[in-house]
C-alpha cells in the first residue's frame, strides 16, 4: 500500500471478527464518504438507505443551536479494500489502522448524521477539527453491508416521546410540562413518564407525552411570559373539577372502573382540554369559574353525547384530531364559552352523519 489513511484505533472483536474504533476529525467525513459513495452498493441496497433530505437540516440545526453541548453516537462503516492493523508495543488492542486510499468506505449506520455534520461545517467552519467516533468493519466487496445495515437497525428501539420529554432540557415545553405534572399530586401519581402507550392493567392513567401535546395546543404560537403559571393553574382546576378523578382519589371508584366505564382518562379527552385551554390562554381569560362547571359533565362512556364524537359505532375510542375538536365542543358548550366557525361546522357535519 503506497498511500494510506492512518487512523489511531482501538481493536475489538465481535462474532470472532475484528473491528476498529477511530476518532476522526469532522472535516474528514467528506473525503472518506463522498456523496457518490452509493455507486459501489447494489441497487436494491441503495433503495433501502436512500437519504431522507428533510432530516438533514433538522439535525444540522441541532448542531448549530447547541454548539457547546451537541452529542452524536458513533458512525458505523465498512471498508472495501486493503488495510493493515499495526498494534502498539504497549497494548496489542490499540494501534494504527492503515487503509489504502484506493479503498472505499461505506456508512452502514449514520448517513444522516454525516450529511448533517457536513452541512453544519459549511455554516460554522470551527466544527471541522472536532471529532466523531467511527466503527470500521472489514467488508471486501461490500458483501456484508446489507446484513450489517439490517443488524444495526432492526434491533434498535426508538425512544418513547414521553421519556424524551422527561429528559430533554432544551425543549422549553417539555421542561414546563414535566414541572407542571410534578407539582400536581394527582397527575404526578397517575402519569407514566416513560411510556407512550399504557397497558390495560397499568398503574398509570396518562402519559407525559399526552400532556406535552395538549400543552402545545394550549399555548399554540402565542408563547410569552407566564406559560408555566397558566398551565399549572389550568390543569389544577381540571383535576379539581373532573368528578371521576376525584372519586378515584376518595376511593369511590377503582382505576378499572374508571377505564372501562368512563372516557375521562382517555388521551383524546386530554387533547380536547388542550383545545379548551387554548381559548383561555389566547384570550387571556381567567378559567376558574368556567372550569368549575366541568364537574357537571357526564363522562360515562355510554352517554349519548359521546356517540360518534369520542366513541365509534364499534365501541372503540376515536383518537383523531376531529374527535378532539368534537369532545372540546361539548366541554365548551357545557362551561359556557363560544365555538369557532370551524367548530360549528364540525357540529353540523356530525349531526348530519348521525342522522343518516
Amino acid at each position: 500500500m503506497d498511500f494510506v489513511y492512518r487512523f489511531p484505533v482501538v481493536k475489538g472483536i465481535q462474532a470472532e471478527t475484528e473491528y476498529y474504533i477511530a476518532m476522526v476529525p469532522l472535516k474528514m467525513l467528506s473525503k472518506l464518504f463522498p456523496i457518490d459513495d452509493e455507486e459501489f452498493v447494489l441497487p436494491e441496497y441503495r433503495a433501502q438507505r436512500k437519504l431522507n433530505e428533510v432530516r438533514i437540516p433538522i439535525i444540522s440545526k441541532y448542531i448549530l443551536d447547541n454548539r457547546d453541548s451537541y452529542v452524536f453516537s458513533a458512525l458505523a462503516a465498512s471498508i472495501d479494500g486493503n488495510y493493515r492493523f499495526e498494534p502498539s508495543k504497549k497494548n496489542a488492542d490499540t494501534g494504527v489502522l492503515e487503509v489504502s486510499m484506493d479503498a472505499h468506505f461505506l456508512i452502514n449506520d449514520g448517513q444522516h448524521r454525516k450529511s448533517a455534520i457536513l452541512a453544519a461545517i459549511k455554516e460554522d467552519p470551527s466544527l471541522e477539527n472536532e471529532t466523531i467516533s467511527i466503527v470500521f468493519y472489514a467488508d471486501r466487496g461490500l458483501l456484508r453491508s446489507q446484513q450489517i445495515f439490517t443488524d444495526l437497525n432492526k434491533n434498535a428501539v426508538k425512544t418513547s416521546n414521553s421519556i424524551s420529554e422527561l429528559y430533554d432540557s432544551r425543549d422549553e415545553m417539555a421542561v414546563i410540562t414535566r414541572n407542571v405534572i410534578w407539582r400536581i399530586d394527582f397527575l404526578n401519581t397517575y402519569t407514566d413518564k416513560e411510556k407512550d402507550n399504557l397497558g390495560k392493567y397499568s398503574s398509570s392513567l396518562f402519559t407525559l407525552n399526552t400532556f406535552y401535546t395538549a400543552n402545545k395546543s394550549i399555548v399554540g404560537r402565542n408563547q410569552g411570559d407566564g406559560i408555566k403559571e397558566f398551565l399549572l393553574k389550568y390543569w389544577s382546576l381540571v383535576v379539581k373539577n373532573m368528578k371521576q378523578w376525584q372519586e378515584l382519589l376518595s376511593h369511590e371508584i377503582t382505576k378499572v372502573d374508571l377505564r372501562e366505564n368512563y372516557i375521562a382518562t382517555q388521551s383524546i379527552v386530554i387533547q380536547a382540554f388542550g383545545r379548551v385551554g387554548n381559548y383561555f390562554y389566547s384570550q387571556q381569560i381567567e378559567p376558574e369559574e368556567y372550569i368549575a362547571k366541568v364537574e357537571k359533565i357526564n363522562w360515562n362512556r355510554n352517554a349519548k353525547q359521546w356517540y360518534m364524537r369520542a366513541v365509534a359505532k364499534n365501541g372503540r375510542i376515536i383518537t383523531n384530531k376531529k374527535a378532539a375538536m368534537l369532545i372540546a365542543n361539548v366541554i365548551k358548550v357545557e362551561i359556557g364559552i363560544p365555538l369557532t366557525e370551524e367548530e360549528k361546522c364540525a357540529e353540523e357535519v356530525l349531526t348530519k352523519t348521525i342522522s343518516e
